[in-house]
């Protein structure tokens, strides 16, 4: 208890400091204007025409309580369905007050709420949840992190910092397309794992298909955070580690729900769900920070042994971060291994669903992944990604489809008005997207699988009802799967190209079919995960 709230008051620290800064550096906001002369503000109309924050519908009283409860309407609903199930009953923007340690909130449902939100979130922005992640780091572990927490639970200029120093190892291109051989060569070690496991009669995969998909993110993630390949989906297969990192990474998203959506008893009381998540988080840091200093080690060795220094531009992420500083790139790499898994074979599932349920943008991919390998064995190039609109098309609609999260969420820094209300500066705003993503209110054929609505209009399709600016959104800030703004994910490029390496040899190399139903694919746990057997069928392509 002393501890959380020696936790507590440093988070609330953080926020004060990123609202001094924002008065001192005036940046604008929706309501107010500074002065670089005096402390006056005037105040705009917006603000001064909007309704109070308290008339915001409240879901604050007796009735809904009850609901929450295991009994109650919303208490057996997993979070994404009960997030809509709020709209419903109390329309698309709604107030929580604070409690049990958590701030007062507000649920908007409104795309020009989105924009405003990030239009102040500040120059730190901070992103709620991932609390108890943050207490393991800043508290439970101090020993080992020693204040290099990394980016997912951590607000302020210590994030500012840490960002500032991955971010041009991490989002530039040509860092990552140094990887595009070794994830290529994963890659065809995944299509020989699928000939293996699939049925000789049925050419389907067994139901536990998620796990060979788990085994190949994780394996190309460390070709990326370790340099290295792990040997998950051939050579190391029963290696005790690796098992029980998947395991462990099962176990914090399970765990993690409970903790981000229950009531957070936690911060008062060590529950054994706590007590179970910290156990987890030891493990995987414990796992994690293993594999990362046999990477090291490795490095070191080749220094040791005469090698000849590599030039930076052949340098890996581990190898540029550890030459600025060690703590950092242990880190950070170790994050890589955690964030990249679960979240990778859940976007790539999706993408496979979609596919196999419309066989013919199927084949439109495999035309034009054709033009980059004209064989089904043929290798990739520097330059075999810069010209596949399609294939990113099929990724970006399939997220559209199957989103990976429910929305985005950040702490205002402004006072800012939302539909029309005020809401204060400081205030935890959560942007739900889930329910408008599929919405004929703001996607034309929304229920439809249309990557074309991700192209750019071309001759044939301009002015006809299949043009892609008439399939497009009604706002750009529905879709957000990477984020926004400087918190948006710092691994995307690294996830981009793995999934498009990827499609590229699958498409390439077999005809995908599903020949189940999907309803209720995926489920959420923190992140949506799959939710039924993943028997999909693999048929060999004639060269």
């Amino acid at each position: 208890m002393i501890k959380y709230k020696q936790y507590s008051q440093a988070i609330k620290a953080i926020q004060q400091q990123q609202q001094g800064t924002q008065r001192l550096l005036r940046f604008s906001s929706t309501n107010v204007t500074g002065s670089t002369n005096d402390d006056r503000k005037t105040i705009s109309p917006e603000w001064q025409e909007a309704k109070p924050y308290e008339e915001i519908p409240s879901m604050n009283n007796w009735s809904t309580l009850k609901n929450m409860l295991p009994w109650g309407k919303y208490g057996k609903m997993e979070p994404s369905k009960l997030l809509l199930a709020l709209k419903d009953d109390f329309g698309p923007i709604i107030r929580a007050q604070a409690y049990m340690g958590r701030p007062a909130s507000v649920i908007t449902y409104n795309p020009h709420d989105f924009e405003k939100v990030f239009r102040n979130e500040g120059i730190w922005p901070i992103r709620p949840g991932g609390e108890a992640q943050s207490y393991h780091r800043s508290v439970h572990r101090k020993d080992f992190f020693e204040g290099v927490e990394g980016l997912v639970a951590v607000h302020g200029e210590k994030w500012g910092n840490f960002r500032s120093i991955v971010n041009p190892v991490l989002m530039q291109p040509k860092n990552v397309r140094l990887y595009l051989n070794k994830m290529a060569q994963v890659n065809d070690e995944f299509m020989a794992r699928i000939r293996k496991i699939r049925d000789p009669a049925t050419l389907e995969v067994p139901a536990t298909f998620q796990e060979e998909m788990n085994r190949w993110t994780l394996e190309s993630v460390s070709v990326v955070a370790l340099d290295k390949q792990l040997g998950l989906i051939t050579t190391n297969r029963d290696n005790p580690d690796l098992k029980e990192l998947i395991r462990l990474l099962n176990d914090f998203f399970e765990l993690g729900l409970k903790m981000e959506f229950g009531f957070p008893i936690w911060k008062y009381v060590r529950t054994p769900t706590f007590k179970k998540f910290m156990q987890t988080l030891d493990g995987l840091l414990e796992i994690g920070n293993k594999f990362v200093n046999e990477a090291i080690q490795h490095l070191e060795e080749e220094q040791q042994s005469g090698m000849p220094e590599k030039p930076d531009s052949e340098k890996s992420v581990l190898e540029k971060l550890i030459k600025i500083d060690k703590k950092i790139a242990t880190v950070m790499a170790i994050d890589m291994i955690l964030a990249g898994v679960d979240t990778t074979s859940t976007t790539f599932t999706a993408l496979l669903l979609c596919l196999a349920k419309n066989p013919e943008k199927q084949e439109k991919l495999r035309e034009e992944i054709r033009h980059i390998l004209p064989n089904k064995d043929s290798q990739f190039n520097v330059n075999s990604l810069n010209n596949i609109p399609y294939t990113r098309a099929c990724i970006r609609e399939a997220l559209r489809i199957y989103p990976l999260t429910v929305g985005n969420a950040r702490i205002l820094a402004n006072d800012t008005v939302l539909s029309g209300y005020r809401v204060p500066k400081g205030t935890m705003v959560s942007m739900i997207s889930t329910g408008l993503l599929q919405d004929d209110a703001h996607y034309s054929k929304a229920k439809e699988y249309l990557p074309e609505r991700w192209l750019r209009p071309n001759k044939e399709t301009e002015g006809s009802s299949e043009c892609p600016h008439a399939l497009k959104s009604s706002s750009p800030f529905i879709y957000l799967p990477f984020g926004f703004g400087p918190r948006s994910c710092v691994g995307r490029r690294i996830v981009e190209m793995e999934m498009e390496v990827g499609i590229a040899r699958l498409v390439r190399n077999f005809k995908i079919e599903f020949n189940y139903p999907t309803e209720n694919a995926f489920k959420f746990k923190l992140i949506n995960v799959p939710n039924i057997p993943l028997k999909f069928k693999f048929i060999d392509v004639e060269n």
